[in-house]
């Protein structure tokens, strides 16, 4: 394959790869086998010949469903030389969704493997389908490729969905190459260095806090297939990893894992990603001895803030100027939280969206979506879709997705808060609080619990424990407690609190609730479900469980 000279204006990643040719030292490790950088541009040069092969009129665009494999990375990097735009597909969607993926995004050919192939079948994708692992290079150049710029559209990677339908937000070459070198530079990422990639490629997390620094530092790729919390460890020292990103609950799940003596004994220095519970954070450095950068952000790229060491608990950091936190109706800013005995007095006025007021930040916009695209843009701002409040020192404080909210006893409450009160606990390994229909109006909280398997589960000592945080307040207790070993979880690891609304009290894990009578929890059982049942018919809501069975209001 042959292509254009280096690029004019900025580094693009088609820069990158070609600055790690000659490159003998360690480039890419998987299972017990190992590539230099030098033969990972080798490979990337074949793959770019295949993909030239396969090119049609219209967008040059390449569907991946592959696990976190080297034949991945090898296409990641085909794909920068050719000027080919990569669509990453998530392997978790139904087979109907995936082919709504695949379609939205112009998929010219789609490449996956053995183990992912049967989600494929009895789809009729329309374009060519492709076996990573029998793949029949050219033996020539495929021809000249499209020219490669900053601006050349490298990815479309999907959101996880949590709130509707994924949107594909389109990532140029510079853009990807400006995000891996904040990372880089975040957790002083260089070439003696190792990253440990665990996380699904498909995903911006894996792509911006894992390939991209390490392609811009030189350092060495580690690739697990999939995320092992048993096996971190092991991998860790195996490859003798220095760094590794995460996104969602993995520290939780490492956590959970029998401590022993020697954890703090490996390489690793370094953890970045975001969503981690603020306890995870502080274990996870202290256990494995290492620094964990936790920030917020979204695949979209439009606002980012990070933790400094000194914040306190659950905050996000200050930002760098335009963030703000706003009315989602009228656009003005709310107050800061008034916070008194550790309890937030004025949350009615001071949560609103977290909103970027100084531009859009790295966004370049949704593919195919100009609806979308607008709502995310209005008024020249980026708008997260995030409820969020902050102190009075500047520092943010996550409140929960937009919608993320109940009303109990008619008072909206904003569910993150509460979620970030229960993490304390030292035997919740992950939960999500979400809301239930109400048999008279509005809402009740439940909270599903997954329960560290070594401990037992005591419903008054868990009630008592709940009453003694200063800032929980009565209302904030919720009604119904589910327990159970797995929460379900997007591929991203974020909890599809539309399953768990859509499943409320009908479920086999236990369940208890607090009868309005009651001092404390009782089993739900048999029983109390019926009567509580019957009393949406009294109250003439039974409509309302129609609804939830729906997942009316919660994330899909």
């Amino acid at each position: 394959m042959t292509g254009p000279e280096r690029s004019e204006h900025g580094p693009t990643v088609r820069d990158l790869v070609l600055a790690r040719a000659g490159d003998h030292r360690t480039g890419l490790i998987f299972e017990d086998r190992t590539w230099t950088w030098d033969e990972v541009v080798t490979q990337a040069h074949r793959w770019a010949d295949l993909l030239m092969s396969y090119r049609r009129p219209g967008p040059f665009h390449i569907g991946t469903l592959l696990d976190t494999t080297p034949e991945h990375i090898f296409l990641l990097c085909g794909a920068a030389l050719c000027g080919a735009t990569v669509v990453g597909l998530n392997a978790t969607r139904s087979p109907a969704g995936l082919a709504r993926d695949a379609r939205r995004a112009d998929c010219q050919v789609v490449v996956t493997e053995p183990a992912l192939q049967p989600r494929l079948d009895g789809i009729d994708l329309g374009v060519p389908v492709l076996d990573a692992t029998r793949i029949d290079i050219p033996d020539h150049p495929a021809g000249s490729a499209p020219p490669v710029r900053p601006d050349s559209l490298y990815l479309l990677l999907f959101t996880s969905g949590t709130s509707g339908e994924p949107k594909a937000v389109r990532c140029s070459q510079g853009a990807i190459v400006r995000r891996g070198n904040k990372v880089a530079d975040r957790v002083s990422l260089g070439p003696e260095d190792t990253a440990y990639i665990c996380m699904p490629l498909f995903h911006s997390n894996a792509i911006i806090a894992g390939f991209a620094p390490a392609l811009v530092a030189g350092a060495a790729l580690a690739l697990r297939r999939s995320f092992s919390a048993s096996g971190f460890l092991a991998d860790v020292r195996r490859f003798g990893a220095t760094y590794a990103n995460y996104v969602g609950k993995p520290l939780s799940y490492i956590l959970a894992q029998p401590e022993r003596p020697d954890d703090a004994d490996s390489t690793l220095r370094a953890v970045f990603g975001n969503e981690a519970a603020a306890r995870d954070i502080v274990a996870f450095g202290r256990r494995f001895d290492c620094l964990v950068f936790d920030h917020y952000g979204q695949t979209e790229g439009g606002l980012t803030l990070a933790r400094d060491p000194g914040d306190p608990p659950g905050a996000m950091g200050r930002g760098s100027g335009g963030e703000r936190v706003v009315d989602p109706v009228t656009g003005r800013e709310c107050p800061p939280a008034r916070i008194e005995n550790g309890r937030i007095s004025n949350a009615d006025e001071c949560i609103g969206e977290l909103v970027n007021t100084g531009g859009l930040g790295s966004f370049e916009g949704y593919y195919d979506d100009p609806e979308a695209e607008r709502e995310r843009t209005r008024n020249g701002w980026y708008w997260t879709g995030d409820l969020a409040f902050r102190d009075e020192q500047g520092r943010f404080y996550f409140a929960g997705r937009r919608g993320d909210w109940a009303r109990v006893d008619g008072e909206n409450m904003a569910l993150a808060g509460i979620e970030l009160v229960l993490q304390r606990h030292p035997d919740v390994v992950n939960l999500a609080v979400y809301p239930v229909p109400d048999p008279a109006a509005g809402d009740q909280l439940m909270v599903a619990l997954h329960w560290r398997a070594d401990r037992p589960f005591d419903p008054a000592a868990f009630e008592r424990w709940l009453r003694e945080q200063p800032d929980l307040g009565p209302k904030g207790i919720p009604r119904f407690v589910r327990l159970t070993r797995a929460l379900p979880m997007t591929a991203t690891n974020k909890v599809r609190k539309r399953v768990l609304v859509a499943e409320r009290w009908e479920v086999d894990d236990p369940v208890w609730w607090r009868p309005r009578a009651a001092d404390g929890f009782c089993r739900f059982d048999a029983s109390a479900r019926a009567e509580w049942n019957m009393l949406f018919e009294r109250h003439g809501r039974a409509v309302a469980l129609d609804l939830a069975g729906s997942g009316y209001g919660g994330e899909s």
